[in-house]
């Protein structure tokens, strides 16, 4: 019988049963840059990376924006990246875009898909700069003896994004300056910020801020942005209240760009559906998946025609061999190899129920559903929606019982008004009582409902600003069939003085702060194709010799440290009686793989040795070909030959 899934899933191209990389393939995510020009971002410094160069913080924001960008033509082909720059005196007619715009505002980048040809412009513009410091300060002329109000910054990113950005991406601004008070004593322009920026986020847009600060001139965001920007926070007690990030000390591009990665990856949604806390009792929540297996991008079939090269596009397509002629989609029928033996002379009308709920089918026929028949048994009629059940104590909750990764769950304002103090209060009241919840989730419309268990989590702040939100795991709890016990129930114990030995060189090579960072160790084979395939998209020489894997050990610092205590616990392991033992396994032999094919019982057949074969082999090969099976043997090789014969 083919696997559960096979028949079970139906494919509707909006409602799979997606996994997460074809999932995230399909969503898309835009970044503006909105950067700063003003003469303080223009004033030129001294370039750490390049002897007597000239830098300055504009050059340093546009070269952050150009290395995401880069980074996205492999990791995010499908995303959108545009770069706005404000306080200047450069119109955007020169760059005939055709985006409404406020004065004092350039759209240096419309908002588009990503392509190489527009980031090697970016670059072209970074490498002239360095060999003209001024070149900047004459391209994009600052603002000068006044600030352009930021009321208008933030319209005219919203008009950027709304004629620019698809619906249903999610969208960000990055905003990178150094003035901590744009409008000093100007009460009015400071409620103007913080209407038109409560505009902006209420069409779905994130404001992701980016302070740059230097010794002589530190940000302090008191001045201004604490009174205008939202922080993305959970506090119950009073929405406006939250931390802004910590300015940014820039003295490399390093330094940029290990903030933005933090904020570049796409917090893409994975579904936004209702969280039912009782009966009338609803609230909105979204959830984000916190581990994603990383691949290659998916490749494209192209149609070779002499003089160009065309993208092929597949299609499925069902066709009734009896007649065929295609077949319509919403008449397709799904079936299970189901039944009892085939049973002759039985009228296709024997069996069919009148007025009654239930479908009967004859001895021997196979059941057939319609596609909302299969939608109904997998979903149970249940509309997407997480449910809460109950709740139970934390220590209820098993090690064992995390056989999925968890879904991250976070309120959702836009959808259900007061979401937010709701899912807070939820929150604080469970981890006071030290509870976790029982909920059932059917996260999709085509995938079966779950028990989970739903874990908070308080906030936690950690050294570099990343900071862990306050939210809810919901762990996908196993099915009695999915538990299994281990084999052993006891195995053999080492030696105090053994593990002693082994202690000792162990302690030797423990992680830096005793911990795994998976963000500073990139996937190798990805990380090389990746490597490979931006430098063919930029037309750049691939140096093999240049690249570095991060994850090979350092064999050298390893026998330094540890080499000689590794020897004296091998001399100890090989004289210990317990660890030379092997255990006495008993397991099932897989069964041999007897079957052959059709070119081998020929062959057989031509010499006259088809009775070397045994019975099932015979068996085999006629119910391959459809023709009868009992009988004795002497029966089934006369039929066997009988067949060869004729084809």
């Amino acid at each position: 019988m083919p696997p559960f899934d096979d028949w079970n899933i139906i494919d509707e191209e909006e409602e799979q049963e997606l996994q997460d990389a074809a999932f995230f393939e399909g969503k898309r995510d835009v970044i503006l840059f909105c950067i700063d020009c003003s003469e303080s971002m223009h004033e030129l410094r001294d370039d750490p990376n390049y002897e007597d160069v000239k830098t300055s913080h504009l050059l340093t924001a546009l070269e952050a924006a150009m290395q995401i960008q880069k980074k996205k033509v492999i990791v995010g082909p499908n995303d959108s990246v545009g770069i706005v720059l404000f306080n200047t005196t450069r119109s955007s007619e020169t760059k005939n875009h055709a985006t409404e715009i406020k004065k004092n505002s350039f759209v240096y980048q419309p908002i588009t898909i990503i392509s190489a040809p527009a980031i090697q412009e970016l670059i072209q513009l970074l490498d002239a700069a360095r060999e003209d410091p001024d070149l900047l300060k004459s391209t994009f002329p600052p603002l000068k003896g006044k600030k352009m109000p930021m009321g208008d910054v933030f319209t005219s990113c919203n008009w950027v994004l709304r004629d620019g950005a698809p619906k249903t991406a999610s969208k960000r601004v990055f905003l990178i300056t150094d003035d901590d008070n744009p409008h000093p004593g100007s009460k009015q322009l400071v409620t103007s910020a913080r209407t038109t920026l409560l505009d902006l986020t209420q069409s779905g847009v994130q404001i992701e801020p980016f302070f740059i600060a230097t010794p002589e001139k530190p940000f302090e965001p008191s001045k201004f942005y604490s009174s205008v920007l939202l922080p993305n926070v959970l506090n119950d007690e009073n929405e406006d209240t939250g931390v802004l990030p910590e300015s940014i000390s820039i003295t490399r591009i390093d330094d940029l760009l290990s903030q933005m990665r933090f904020h570049e990856v796409p917090k893409r949604a994975m579904f936004s559906i209702p969280f039912q806390l009782a009966d009338g009792f609803v609230i909105s929540i979204k959830g984000y998946g916190l581990v994603t297996e990383q691949r290659k991008g998916t490749y494209k079939y192209f149609v070779d025609l002499g003089d160009r090269m065309e993208v092929a596009n597949s299609r499925t397509v069902y066709v009734d061999e009896d007649q065929q002629a295609e077949v319509d989609k919403t008449e397709m029928l799904y079936g299970m190899a189901l039944g009892g033996a085939p049973v002759e002379d039985v009228s296709d009308d024997e069996g069919e129920g009148v007025d009654t709920v239930c479908r009967a089918v004859p001895s021997g026929k196979r059941p057939f559903y319609t596609a909302d028949e299969i939608k109904s048994f997998r979903t149970l009629d249940l509309e997407p929606g997480i449910k809460l059940l109950g709740f139970k104590d934390r220590t209820e909750l098993a090690f064992e019982d995390n056989v999925k990764h968890s879904v991250f769950i976070y309120p959702d304002e836009l959808k259900y008004s007061g979401s937010k103090r709701t899912f807070a209060a939820l929150l604080k009241k469970m981890i006071e009582k030290k509870k976790i919840g029982l909920v059932l989730a059917l996260t999709r419309r085509n995938t079966a409902p779950v028990f989970c268990a739903m874990l908070p989590q308080a906030e936690s702040g950690e050294e570099g600003g990343w900071n862990d939100p306050a939210g809810f795991h919901i762990i996908p709890l196993p099915f009695a069939d999915d538990i299994r016990a281990a084999p052993l129930d006891q195995a053999f114990r080492a030696p105090d003085e053994l593990k002693d030995a082994a202690r000792v060189w162990i302690d030797k090579l423990c992680v830096k702060d005793g911990a795994y960072p998976p963000d500073s160790y990139p996937n190798p084979a990805l990380a090389y194709h990746n490597a490979q395939l931006q430098a063919s998209a930029f037309r750049e020489e691939f140096d093999p010799e240049a690249f570095e894997d991060l994850t090979r050990p350092k064999y050298d610092m390893i026998h330094k440290r540890a080499g000689n205590l590794m020897k004296e616990w091998k001399r100890g392991l090989l004289t210990d009686e317990s660890a030379n033992i092997v255990p006495v396994t008993t397991g099932s032999k897989r069964k041999a793989d007897v079957s052959v094919d059709e070119a081998e019982i020929r062959s057989k057949h031509e010499v006259g040795a088809l009775a070397k074969l045994r019975v099932d082999q015979l068996k085999d090969f006629l119910k391959s070909k459809s023709q009868p099976v009992s009988g004795k043997k002497a029966e089934l090789i006369e039929r066997v030959s009988d067949w060869l014969d004729a084809h």
